[in-house]
This record gives C-alpha cells, sequence and structure tokens, in this order.
C-alpha cells in the first residue's frame, strides 16, 4: 500500500511516499481501505514545529476491510469515518471501533471527512460558550473547517450578530455566504469589538488581541492547538472567562453526549443546515501541497486527500 511518512534530515522536514505492508487491526480495532483522509491544522503545526519524525493523524472515511478481535458492531464493507491517530496518510488505516461511527447513505466519502471531526469541535466549542439569543459572536480561523462549521452553528443558533476573522480580505464573500453578517481582517484595529462570545481557532500571538476584543462577562472558547497566554488582568477589567475546549475529552469522557451530538450533526447536515465546505481533493502522493495550503492560510474549508484507485492483494490472514 501507499503510504505517507515524515522524516527529518537535520533542519529539513519532508512527507515521502513509500510502498509498505497494510497494519493488521489488534484488538477492538478496524481496518479501513482509505477513499477520503482530512488533513488537520495540529498536524500542519507539529510538522512546522519537528526536531523529530512525526507521526501523521488526521480523519479517514472509507470501508472495512478487515476486523480485529472483539468487534461485532461492524462489518466488511461498512463505510465508516473516524480519527486515525498513527499513519492516517495511507491507503489503509486502522481505527479504534469505540470511535468509529457509519456514514450515512446520503453523505460521500469526502463529506464525512470534512464533517465529522470539524462539525463535532466546532459544535462543542459552541455550547462552551453558552450563546445567549440575540449575542454577538466571533469566529477566528473562520476560513478553516472547523471555521466554517462554527459559522453556521451560531447563524443557526441563538446568535444576533455572527462576525468571521481571517487573515485575507478574498475570503470574505464565501463567509459571508456561509452566514458570517461582517468579516474582520486579524491586521484591523479592534476587530469590530466588542464580542459576548469569541470561538478562537488560532490561539498563539492572537490569542492576547482576542481577549481584549470580548464584551462585559464575555466568554472566550479556546480549541486550538496555537497555545498562547493571556494576561489575567486582561480578564478582571472585563469580568470575563476563557474556555479551554478538547473533542477527544467529550468522546472519551462523556460517551453518551458524544453520541447525541453525533446524530446531531448528521442530522443537520441532512436537513441543509450544515454545509460543508471542501477546499480540494488532493491526491495522497501530494500530501506536501495540501500541507502547504494550509500553513499559507490559502484554504478555504477542508483540505482533502484522496488515494489512489488501484486493485489491492487480499488482506493476511490473522
Amino acid at each position: 500500500m501507499l503510504r505517507i511518512r515524515h522524516e527529518v534530515d537535520g533542519r529539513a522536514t519532508a512527507l515521502v511516499a513509500e510502498e509498505t505492508d497494510r497494519p493488521v487491526p489488534g484488538a477492538g480495532e478496524l481496518l479501513i481501505r482509505t477513499r477520503a483522509i482530512g488533513v488537520t491544522l495540529p498536524t500542519v503545526r507539529r510538522l512546522r514545529d519537528a526536531g523529530e519524525p512525526v507521526t501523521l493523524g488526521g480523519e479517514v472515511a472509507g470501508e472495512v476491510a478487515a476486523l480485529g478481535d472483539g468487534v461485532t458492531s461492524f462489518g466488511i464493507g461498512d463505510r465508516v469515518t473516524g480519527l486515525c491517530f498513527a499513519d492516517a496518510y495511507a491507503e489503509f488505516a486502522v481505527l479504534n471501533a469505540a470511535m468509529t461511527t457509519r456514514i450515512p447513505d446520503r453523505a460521500g466519502d469526502v463529506e464525512a471527512v470534512a464533517l465529522v471531526r470539524s462539525g463535532m469541535v466546532a459544535r462543542g466549542a459552541y455550547e462552551a460558550a453558552h450563546v445567549r439569543p440575540g449575542e454577538s459572536v466571533l469566529v477566528t480561523a473562520a476560513a478553516s473547517a472547523v471555521g466554517t462549521l462554527a459559522l453556521q452553528y451560531a447563524r443557526a443558533g441563538a446568535a444576533g450578530r455572527v462576525v468571521a476573522a481571517v487573515s485575507s480580505a478574498d475570503k470574505a464573500d464565501f463567509l459571508r455566504d456561509l452566514g458570517a453578517d461582517e468579516v474582520v481582517l486579524y491586521g484591523d484595529d479592534d476587530w469590530g469589538a466588542p464580542y459576548d462570545a469569541i470561538l478562537d481557532g488560532v490561539g498563539g500571538d492572537l490569542l492576547g488581541p482576542a481577549v481584549r476584543a470580548l464584551a462585559m462577562g464575555g466568554r472566550l472558547v479556546a480549541f486550538s492547538s496555537g497555545g498562547g497566554t493571556v494576561e489575567a488582568y486582561e480578564l478582571l477589567v472585563r469580568g470575563a472567562s476563557l474556555i479551554g475546549f478538547q473533542m477527544r475529552a467529550v468522546a472519551v469522557g462523556k460517551p453518551e453526549l458524544y453520541d447525541r451530538w453525533l446524530r446531531e450533526l448528521w442530522r443537520l447536515y441532512e436537513e441543509g443546515t450544515l454545509r460543508v465546505a471542501v477546499h480540494d481533493e488532493i491526491p495522497l502522493a501530494e500530501a506536501a501541497r495540501a500541507h502547504a495550503l494550509i500553513e499559507q492560510r490559502r484554504n478555504l474549508g477542508k483540505v482533502v486527500l484522496v488515494p489512489p484507485l488501484r486493485p489491492t492483494a487480499p488482506p493476511r490472514a490473522m
């Protein structure tokens, strides 16, 4: 099978395509023949800062090719999607059965990859912000896969004013089409502040300005991998709150809530309340190009890797 591996040679870093054996699922795992692989910002950032090889994780969607011991809730050929934590950039990937979901018949593999993880993060961040009727909401990294869905959650929910924050003005029409009332740039003086709630998918140097854009009693939900620091005084003078959100904590610690959110996500997608935005479908062997798109902040929505369609040998006996 084709797999993309990250390697580091001194200060240089590269994504290398290689042929290797397909993995074998362990107990409680599924082997998936991938049809679509989502590229995530955390993975891109880890490669950018890496001094050693990084494991390439991401969302995958495809068909079940083999079952590990103890897996009875899925069958060979089922269409599924889930988050793969190691070697996701490959024609075959291993998923934990407990964190895998079936794809409805009306959704394609690319749509599933663009929707599930990003939609669940957007849903959770919006929930954590406790937006009340008529309040204003700012979404940073609004043109990202999570950002596009967070805008739509805010638009469909209680928010009275929904604003998108991005790095470039050429994204404005795209974001207004997804429900943004206004679009501001990171370089603007005050980002159109104040805001009752901010959903921050950037972090880093933008976390401080985001906090300063909060209204009295405002809430900032930080869900990015960008880190950043905040002066406690900035929160104090605004009576504001900084809330951290991580989807894995919900998936592992609150499985019933995770399942309820997931059912709601598919329902909103199927009724047309949520639309997925896919920037491009890029061949798996060109993974470096996909990473460059995200690193340069040029993507409008999800960047998806597509494995080659070619016959494969039967899996090894287990």
